[in-house]
């Protein structure tokens, strides 16, 4: 089955704002579809967009990471030992906790933004 050409419409920035404000997490087309065919239009699954807190969440786990030098100092730390020179030391022992502890805390966050139950 072959589909038709698309069609097009040329809207204004304005236009096109009141459109995707009224289609919500919608795609355009298929608002602008369910608009003009009304019943008969295609029923179409909403994109879904994560709640603001969830969001949140997200961005504070990106944050800590931007803000943390924990994937270099893993990093450097699994070179040391693949090179057999791994010398522990009070300040690499620290260094490790701390890094566990910023793994540990970055997991429980994902997994409360996404909903997953430990």
């Amino acid at each position: 089955m072959t589909r038709p050409a698309p069609f097009s419409l040329r809207l204004t920035d304005d236009e096109r704002k009141q459109l995707e404000a009224k289609a919500g997490s919608m795609p355009l087309a298929s608002y602008i579809k369910s608009v003009i065919l009304a019943d008969d239009a295609p029923k179409y699954r909403k994109r879904s967009k994560p709640p603001v807190a969830e969001q949140q969440l997200l961005a504070e786990v990106l944050a800590r990471l931007g803000a943390t030098r924990s994937a270099s100092n893993l990093n450097q730390i699994a070179k040391a030992i693949n090179q057999g020179t791994l010398y522990v030391d009070d300040e690499l022992e620290a260094d490790l906790k701390q890094a566990c502890a910023e793994v540990a805390w970055m997991r429980a966050t994902l997994m409360q933004a996404l909903g997953i139950k430990s």
